[in-house]
C-alpha cells in the first residue's frame, strides 16, 4: 500500500470574469493584475510544505497561478482538471441565466450545450483515481466548481455537495485521511 499524503487544492486567482460573476468554463483568461498579487503572495505559504506531485489544468488561469506562487514543478498538466463546461451558458452569470430558467442550479441540472452533472463527476472521479494512485502529497491547481465536484467526491458524496462548498480564488483547501486513511476527509476549506 502506497503512502497516503494530503492533497491540496489550489483555486486560481481572480479573473475578469470571477469579478463580474461570469461562469468562466473554457474561456482561458488570465488573471488580474490582483489575481497576480494574491498567488505570488500564496508562495510563501505552499514554500514551506512538501509536495511530491503538483498537477494543474491546463487552463492560463491556473497555470498563471501556479508559476506565480513558485511551487516547486514542474506541474503535470491533466487535461480532465479543466473547469465546467458550461455550454450555453458561458460567459453569463447566474442573474442571467434566472432570467430564462429561474429553477436552473448547477450542480443539479447541469450545463446546456455543456457537461451534465453525470459528465463532471465521472471526470472528477477519473482525476481521484490517478490521485489516489499516488504516494505523499498532492497539489492541484484548477478552478471552482471542478475543485468543488472533486471535493465532493473524495469523501464519497454526490457532485450536488459542491453547491455548499464555496472557493474564493487563490484559496487552498487539503483534502486528507482519517482513522489511518480508511476514511477520506477534508482537512481544511477555503482558506485565504
Amino acid at each position: 500500500m502506497s503512502a497516503k499524503g494530503d492533497v491540496y487544492l489550489v483555486r486560481h486567482g481572480e479573473t475578469a470574469w470571477s469579478i463580474t460573476g461570469q461562469h468562466t468554463g473554457r474561456t482561458d483568461l488570465a488573471l488580474t493584475p490582483r489575481g497576480e498579487g494574491d498567488a505570488r503572495a500564496l508562495g510563501p505559504r505552499l514554500h514551506s510544505l512538501k509536495f511530491d506531485h503538483v498537477l494543474a489544468s491546463p487552463l492560463l488561469r491556473a497555470m498563471q497561478t501556479f508559476e506565480l506562487t513558485g511551487c516547486p514543478g514542474p506541474a503535470a498538466v491533466d487535461p480532465e482538471l479543466v473547469e465546467w463546461d458550461y455550454g450555453d451558458y458561458e460567459g453569463r452569470t447566474l442573474a442571467q441565466i434566472h432570467q430564462g430558467r429561474p429553477e436552473w442550479e448547477l450542480f443539479r441540472d447541469g450545463c446546456p450545450g455543456g457537461e451534465s452533472v453525470l459528465q463532471i463527476t465521472a471526470r472528477a472521479d477519473r482525476v481521484l483515481s490517478r490521485i489516489r494512485a499516488l504516494s505523499g502529497n498532492v497539489i492541484v491547481f484548477s478552478s471552482g466548481h471542478m475543485l468543488r465536484v472533486l471535493a465532493s467526491r473524495w469523501v464519497g458524496n454526490p457532485a450536488a455537495l459542491g453547491r455548499h462548498l464555496v472557493l474564493d480564488p487563490t484559496s487552498v483547501s487539503v483534502l486528507g485521511y482519517d482513522h489511518g486513511g480508511l476514511d477520506s476527509v477534508i482537512r481544511l476549506w477555503n482558506d485565504r
